[in-house]
């Protein structure tokens, strides 16, 4: 069974002196015997697990989810570790355990903030799932069942569910299911209108527009919807190009002054 250490060998007050039982581990074969020494090692290094878990408890998953993946890290320590190479094994551990917990929060955690009901809606949903899929509900039990064996109105079921499907954002370079040619999210949305512009530019000036004098109203109406050029205006209404030139550049200029006073 392990033994307390002193802290000169570790830098914790209560870390366990495994390395005779990994050095045991390493010599027995598959077994019960194997087995259960395994266990013991695991649970005499689960303070440690419990400790690094509570580092992350802050960061809005429920502190019992984060012990389970703790756990997990160090289950995967132990049965990597090699007492062979010298090293003692909370130096293995503890990287281990830390690496398993900062993949749960990059694969598993929330990349947009969600309401913490929500997220506990979604925990409970999580678990429920879980439970009942061992006593062969199937991988998604009926929405009754979950809120039967929750404790949830079968509406919060449901957005604990919806909560399950949306964990994560998608990349908008993630290429779209059965697509096959690489045509990404981003292909399939549309783009801002460069001509949005123009048309709020046109129903500022419409009302001014149909204040002015025919003949400048006609004449802008040759200029800029007609695409006509000054001589072709000048040559159609009897007048020279220059008096053309005059009263466009006055129509403008006068548009555009009152155009920027009813913006101010």
């Amino acid at each position: 069974m392990p033994n307390r250490a002193s802290t000169k060998q570790h830098p914790h007050d209560d870390a366990p002196d495994t390395a005779q039982a990994f050095r045991e581990l390493a010599a027995l074969p598959s077994g019960p015997r194997r087995d259960r020494l395994r266990h013991e090692i695991v649970e005499a290094w689960l303070p440690m697990a419990d400790r690094i878990a509570g580092r992350f408890r802050s960061r809005g998953e429920s502190f019992e989810d984060l012990r389970q993946v703790a756990a997990l890290g160090l289950v995967k320590a132990v049965d990597r570790f090699d007492p062979g190479r010298g090293k003692a094994f909370e130096s293995y551990a503890v990287p281990t355990v830390t690496g398993e917990i900062k993949r749960h929060f990059r694969d598993h955690m929330w990349t947009l903030h969600v309401p913490r009901r929500v997220q506990d809606l979604r925990n409970r949903v999580r678990f429920a799932c879980r439970e009942l899929s061992q006593t062969g509900a199937g991988p998604r039990p009926a929405v009754a069942e979950i809120a039967e064996y929750a404790g949830l109105s079968e509406e919060d079921v449901r957005a604990g569910l919806e909560a399950l499907d949306s964990f994560t954002a998608l990349s908008l370079d993630a290429e779209l299911p059965g697509s096959g040619d690489g045509y990404s999210l981003a292909d399939a949305l549309g783009s801002a209108d460069p001509a949005i512009d123009t048309v709020v530019d046109r129903e500022a000036v419409r009302p001014r527009l149909a204040a002015l004098p025919e003949r400048e109203r006609v004449i802008l109406y040759m200029r800029f919807f007609g695409d006509m050029t000054q001589s072709r205006i000048a040559e159609q209404l009897g007048i020279s190009q220059m008096h053309v030139s005059r009263l466009i550049s006055r129509c403008c200029e006068r548009l555009r002054d009152q155009v920027m006073r009813d913006v101010a």
